[in-house]
């Protein structure tokens, strides 16, 4: 039985193959780029543990891992929930809190982490 309520979109595509390069090219590109941004968060796991570096070497790899993570959540944010092709502001409505919030969240990270590290030092 053959439903007649299902769009097949693929037929509904009308683009010139000069469209359909740019758009396998961004394809390449992300998927390029997101490899690259994994890649780099493996081997730094990889080649620096946590015993073998110094304290402000740890901080700077834990920044670094924070930073990398937020730039590969929005660049899918951008292009695989196509954000990216919306209105400045809307992109801004939408993404300046998600922003606030996970600094604010980073905030109570590093600042109760200092406080239960005070405390197990009292109690030790």
């Amino acid at each position: 039985m053959e439903r007649d309520d299902i769009v097949e979109y693929s037929l509904h595509a009308h683009h010139s193959d000069e469209e359909g390069k740019a758009i396998r090219k961004k394809i390449w590109f992300v998927t390029i780029l997101l490899s690259v941004v994994t890649i780099v968060e493996v081997a730094v796991g990889i080649f620096f543990p946590k015993a073998d570096v110094s304290t402000g070497a740890w901080t700077a790899i834990k920044f670094g891992y924070i930073i990398l993570t937020l730039v590969k959540a929005g660049y899918i944010i951008m292009v695989f929930m196509h954000l990216g092709d919306e209105n400045r502001n809307l992109r801004r409505m939408i993404l300046w809190p998600y922003m606030l919030f996970i600094c604010y969240l980073i905030f109570i990270l590093l600042t109760e982490a200092g406080y239960v590290h005070q405390v197990w030092e009292t109690l030790h």
